[in-house]
């Protein structure tokens, strides 16, 4: 973790002081006022809450003088005439207090959809709407499939992070879903952060669905003194329970075009999701199988290596072959090759680690790297179409920083074929020697 001097800390202190004087003096800086809800709908995000291609889920917040929550839906047309044939959906709302006051939140899951079927929507009370959005239901059958996977954001949110997901939806305006693999926001429970993480991707969260996990920083301490889940994580997010009954919403898998997407809660009950992984995945028919959660099993930075981690789900991912597994937490990017089982015939598993906000730690160089970078911000999209796994990882400009090809083998571990960029890898210089 990277030390702050006494300066920089001062300096850091002085600013906090300057803004708190400056919304003292211009009340529309206050967080309660900044990110108040009304009754035009906001934080509007699709998740899925069931099958992709037959059903979609919709959240939304408002103020509480809404009398009545509903969503419209309709097969998108190539002009407006779509809007007469929209069918109305009751929203289920519920109460919500924040550190910042109260809200509603209201849900709807889209059910009976066709495959493969582009649809619009829009949200609200009967008077005030959210404007008509796209999204499209999934495929019954294998078929190509794009997504989009982002490490930790938590800080400086709007501000810093806000970019990178944008330049991840212009590079990869396709995409089906956007994996965020923990620690979202800094702070369990502050609502502000929350608005940010909204704000920041803005109406993308309206047309790409989220699949996310939850990380360390969505935990918090409750009244009692145990951690919780942030109280915002289950209002905000419709996600699917099914995974173990104790973790709900929090670990849960979706299968799309031939992909099983599986989302783990690495905070806690790691042994009982390993069981449920194993008996998950031994009934797994689709092709490739993709794994995320927060806490990686081989890590980046210095200190957080995750042994206790490593020894329960490592040997359920060699058993099952799964291809990719995506984390966050260390604040820096690292990426292994095909790394199979101790037999060398199971498994076949790429193992990464990034980040995507502006928090960043030093790298601990391991011989599991195969790329490393320190103080970049990075998304990466991943595309699978038949027996090929396409990925890269971009910068927050938009450069290409890493990329491989993975092919199916039958009978074998996948094949990479590297296609890294002729680049040096992103890393800070060492510290020059002080005193004698």
């Amino acid at each position: 973790m990277r030390k702050w001097s006494v300066g920089v800390c001062l300096a850091l202190l002085a600013l906090a002081w300057v803004r708190t004087s400056i919304a003292d003096k211009d009340p529309t800086l206050d967080p309660k006022i900044l990110h108040a809800p009304s009754r035009s709908p906001d934080r509007v995000i699709l998740t899925w809450a069931g099958d992709p291609a037959t059903t979609q889920a919709v959240t939304w917040r408002t103020s509480t003088d809404v009398l009545r929550a509903a969503a419209q839906i309709a097969e998108a047309e190539d002009g407006p005439l779509f809007k007469p044939k929209a069918v109305e959906h009751i929203a289920k709302s519920e109460p919500f207090k924040s550190n910042l006051g109260e809200a509603l939140y209201h849900s709807v899951r889209f059910e009976n959809l066709k495959p493969a079927t582009k649809y619009v929507y829009r949200v609200g009370d009967g008077f005030n709407w959210s404007e008509w959005s796209h999204f499209q239901t999934a495929s019954l059958s294998e078929a190509p499939v794009e997504f989009v996977y982002v490490g930790d954001a938590q800080n400086n949110i709007l501000e810093l992070w806000s970019r990178v997901i944008r330049s991840s939806f212009a590079d990869a305006p396709r995409s089906r879903f956007i994996i965020h693999a923990g620690d979202l926001i800094n702070t369990a429970d502050r609502d502000e952060q929350w608005g940010e993480w909204h704000r920041a991707a803005g109406w993308i969260n309206q047309s790409v669905v989220s699949f996310p996990v939850p990380g360390n920083h969505e935990y918090g301490k409750s009244e009692a003194g145990t951690r919780e889940l942030n109280r915002h994580w289950r209002p905000q997010f419709t996600l699917p329970e099914n995974g173990l009954p104790e973790l709900p919403e929090t670990n849960y898998y979706v299968d799309i075009h031939g992909v099983r997407v599986v989302a783990l809660n690495s905070n806690l009950k790691h042994a009982e999701q390993a069981a449920w992984l194993d008996k998950l995945l031994s009934s797994n028919r689709n092709r490739w199988t993709v794994v995320t959660f927060h806490h990686p099993i081989f890590s980046t930075a210095r200190g957080r290596d995750n042994k206790d981690l490593r020894a329960i789900f490592k040997p359920v991912f060699d058993k099952h072959r799964v291809d990719i597994v995506l984390t966050g937490h260390d604040h820096s990017y690292g990426r292994s090759n095909v790394m199979t089982g101790e037999n060398r015939r199971e498994g076949g598993t790429v193992y990464v680690v990034s980040v995507s906000g502006p928090k960043m730690y030093n790298v601990t160089p391991a011989p599991w790297m195969q790329r490393k970078a320190e103080d970049t911000q990075l998304y990466q999209i991943i595309r699978i179409n038949g027996e090929r796994l396409d990925y890269e990882s971009r910068t927050a400009r938009g450069d290409l920083y890493d990329a491989f090809q993975l092919r199916k083998r039958r009978g074998r571990a996948n094949q990479m074929i590297d296609r890294t960029p002729d680049r040096p890898e992103n890393r800070r210089p060492p510290a020059e020697p002080t005193g004698n």
